[in-house]
Order: structure tokens, then C-alpha cells, then sequence
């Protein structure tokens, strides 16, 4: 198994300040698209800027303690951390867009366009974050045994 490496707690607060600023915007334009109403948009994407970043930051560490498909980190982990992240993320803009507009029909469809949009745009902030190497702990160097020529690690 390779070394562990934990990420910093401030990079992942960097990277939920970055990815809540990506969000936010697609919250704030796909809300006001469906209700047509920009106080109730910018209700919603002003509620999520708080309510996500504490949700992100918990994702995060969450699976920086998942090794699967993480050296390097591969692409099926980035599209798998993005549809997990989704389903809280889209639990999270159901609640708060009922609770801004009392609109179910409301609720479920920016939901439900986000469910799309954000996974699209998760991706993309997963792979530009995997090249920013600040706030990445150096992996642990793995032990190395010698063996003596002619006998097995095993014996």
C-alpha cells in the first residue's frame, strides 16, 4: 500500500473558498433562471455560501482518509468524490431553495439542474486542484527491507 498523505486543514479551506466561489455563481444563475426572481437567487446562493463551505470542508477530510484511487489520484476518484459531494450538495440546495421560495416545484428543479451542473464543474476544480501541490503533506517514505541474494522476503 503506498504512504498515507493527509492534506492540510487550510487547503482544504482554501479549496472549499474556491470551489463555493464556482458554486455560488452557478447557484445564484440557475436559480434566478428558474424563479425568475433575483432576491430569492441571491437568497439561496448567499445561504449556500455558508451552509456549503462547512459541508465541503467536512467532505474533504473525509475522503483525504479514502486511499482508494489516490496515488496518484486518479480520474474515477475525482468523478467519484464529485458525485458524492453532489448528493450532499444537492440535498443541501433542496432544503434551502424550499426553504427561501416554499416552492417545491422551485426546490426540485434548481436542485435537480445542479445535480448536472456541479458535477460538470466538481470535476474540473478536482483536477486543477490535483496540480496545486501547496498544503499537501510529503508522502511517507515506504520501508525498504534488503534482502541478501538467494533468500526470500518471506523467510
Amino acid at each position: 500500500m503506498p504512504p498515507r498523505r493527509d492534506d492540510a486543514h487550510l487547503r482544504s479551506l482554501v479549496k472549499g473558498a474556491s470551489w463555493r466561489a464556482v458554486g455560488t455563481l452557478d447557484t445564484f444563475i440557475i436559480s434566478y433562471f428558474i424563479t425568475g426572481q433575483p432576491f430569492s437567487a441571491a437568497s439561496i446562493a448567499g445561504i449556500e455560501t455558508f451552509t456549503k463551505i462547512a459541508l465541503f470542508y467536512l467532505h474533504e477530510r473525509v475522503w483525504g482518509a479514502v486511499p482508494w484511487g489516490r496515488f496518484p489520484e486518479a480520474h474515477w476518484r475525482s468523478f467519484a468524490k464529485a458525485v458524492s459531494w453532489r448528493f450532499v450538495g444537492s440535498l443541501d440546495t433542496f432544503v434551502i431553495s424550499f426553504f427561501v421560495t416554499h416552492k417545491l416545484v422551485y426546490a426540485v428543479s434548481i436542485a435537480g439542474v445542479e445535480a448536472f451542473t456541479k458535477i460538470i464543474l466538481f470535476y474540473f476544480h478536482e483536477r486543477v486542484w490535483r496540480r496545486v501541490a501547496w498544503g499537501r503533506a510529503a508522502p511517507t517514505p515506504a520501508l525498504v527491507v534488503a534482502v541478501p541474494p538467494g533468500e526470500s522476503a518471506g523467510a
